[in-house]
């Protein structure tokens, strides 16, 4: 994969501002797993700064905030997609930046919440704009419906509920698969052609985005992303198991460990089940 962009044009720039765009940041977790989070506020401040909009606080920017490594893919409404890694430096709370996301439709008149807070990141590099290869993703989704009833890992208790399988097993819905370099930055790749076999397991042919999907490291663990343009959206870790054949369509699997819900108000963690606890300060509760 080449990242030849060290800094962004006025174009790249352009196609980060509109607020209607599907927007993720990949960051790594205080155990080393990558995260990936639903940020439709990152914005370009310059050719070589990247900016988050803070208005509902999940666990990226605390992780961004101890391990300052990350990665970010846009995709704007014509479908052109732009991936890089920057790196966390600062936030603030006021600013050109901080007036510029309040000054937008969306946040401007919202009576509920504004960015509260803007994040800074320095570009480390980029590609794009890149078309999604829509012939190849439309068979390989084929491929992997085909292939992903001879994939399932049996029939222990079930990890996905219905709601999430639905998404994933969608062929409208938006799928990446992120994972953690050997320098220690996540990558993006996208992974629309994912399902589910049963509740245990993903699936996707490699038909799409092969070259890419054959540098994960297998055994490691990496967290799928699914979304649908309804904003609806999960995440899920585990290991990336490598490939098989199932009905001999080589394909790549993903035996699930970890749920979580990342659609606010209510982030959290779905898989395994966290135990009910009493809330008896403000500061315990999610996004205090």
């Amino acid at each position: 994969m080449l990242y030849n962009i060290k800094a962004l044009d006025e174009k790249a720039i352009a196609a980060f501002s509109p607020a209607e765009k599907i927007g993720l940041v990949a960051t790594v977790t205080p155990e080393g797993l990558p995260h990936l989070t639903l940020i439709t506020s990152i914005r370009a401040a310059g050719p070589k700064q990247i900016t988050l909009g803070e208005f509902c606080r999940g666990q990226s920017k605390a992780q961004l905030q101890k391990n300052p490594k990350s990665a970010f893919l846009v995709m704007t409404m014509d479908r052109k997609i732009w991936r890089g890694h920057a790196r966390w430096t600062h936030l603030r709370t006021e600013g050109p930046e901080y007036q510029s996301y309040n000054d937008l439709p969306m946040f401007r008149y919202n009576a509920y919440f504004g960015i509260n807070t803007v994040h800074y990141l320095d570009l480390i590099d980029a590609r794009g704009a890149e078309a999604l290869p829509l012939p190849a993703i439309i068979v390989a989704s084929l491929m992997t419906k085909m292939a992903k009833g001879g994939a399932a890992a049996g029939k222990n208790i079930p990890i996905l509920n219905f709601f999430s399988e639905v998404l994933f097993n969608r062929l409208d819905a938006l799928k990446f698969i992120a994972y953690i370099r050997s320098d220690g930055y996540p990558e993006i790749i996208p992974l629309l052609q994912c399902q589910t076999a049963g509740s245990r397991r993903l699936i996707f042919s490699t038909l799409a985005y092969g070259k890419e999907i054959d540098r994960i490291p297998v055994g490691q663990k990496v967290a799928v992303f699914g979304l649908t343009l309804q904003m609806e959206d999960v995440l899920v870790r585990g290991a990336f198991t490598g490939f098989s054949r199932p009905r001999l369509i080589r394909s790549g699997m993903v035996d699930i460990d970890f749920v979580y819900n990342s659609m606010p108000p209510a982030h959290g963690q779905i898989y395994p089940p966290v135990p009910l606890q009493p809330v008896t300060r403000w500061s315990d509760f999610p996004g205090s």
